[in-house]
């Protein structure tokens, strides 16, 4: 599956958050989406899993104007790790991830035993499994996060939009979670601020500054010591490392 940006402008509070921003996602493509703080990645990700309304352009999933579509046709083929997981109501773990099943079904369809064979294989995959039955309101942020990612992969579709995945996570689950979205073949359109997990996973990459696309490419004819820079205004060395055949980011302080 595609999912493709044209000239989209989102406007809030009588202001432009997002510029003309034209971007695509290929199938099976892993794709970054950088920026510093304010940027607009966030606003542009929700205009994009149908959020927010852009004022003007056209978001496309396989040629078709998503405006024509559904929310549950949408729901079936792009699934959503948001950065904010806070909830008025309080769930189990694997109740949040059986919500996943949702767009699957009709109004009032009871749970079956392959939704909870689904769900507890995502349970596995983001290393939960043991936590199916605890309330999602007593998880860390990172734990909530891993149920959110097993809530998405419940959802079987063929392309993932996560804004910050990797938020309140330790190393060893950033890399986990990354690994788990690598392994699942589908298009990834990830909204990143670790630059070199973003080097590590991403295969191309578009650039966001005050609302517009600055630059965008392959990963790592993109991410220079100019660009960031330029975009982020710190000082830093972009080195491959011997070991990985990575680039790497270091960052110098400037006192």
């Amino acid at each position: 599956m595609n999912i493709e940006v044209r000239d989209v402008t989102v406007t809030l509070s009588r202001k432009d958050i997002v510029k003309d921003v034209s971007l695509k996602v290929r199938e099976k493509a892993f794709v970054g989406l950088l920026g510093p703080n304010g940027s607009g990645k966030t606003t542009l990700l929700k205009s994009i899993y149908r959020v927010l309304k852009p004022a003007s352009g056209v978001i496309l999933m396989d040629g078709e104007d998503m405006k024509t579509m559904t929310y549950r046709e949408s729901a079936r083929r792009m699934g959503v790790v948001s950065q904010f997981n806070n909830l008025s109501f309080d769930f189990t773990a694997m109740e949040m991830v059986l919500m996943g099943r949702s767009p699957h079904k009709r109004a009032l369809d009871r749970d079956t035993e392959e939704d909870y064979r689904i769900a507890e294989e995502a349970l596995r995959r983001v290393d939960m499994l043991s936590f199916r039955d605890r309330s999602f309101l007593t998880l860390s942020g990172g734990e909530k996060q891993r149920i959110i990612l097993a809530r998405a992969l419940a959802q079987q579709v063929e392309m993932l939009i996560l804004d910050e995945p990797t938020n309140h996570l330790d190393i060893k689950y950033q890399i986990q979670i990354m690994d788990v979205v690598k392994s699942l073949g589908v298009g990834v359109l990830a909204a990143l601020h670790d630059l070199n997990l973003t080097l590590m996973y991403c295969t191309y990459v578009y650039v966001l500054k005050d609302g517009r696309i600055v630059a965008h490419g392959p990963t790592e004819e993109v991410i220079t010591e100019q660009l960031i820079r330029d975009v982020y205004e710190v000082d830093c060395s972009v080195v491959r490392d011997a070991r990985s055949n990575k680039l790497n980011v270091t960052f110098f302080s400037r006192m």
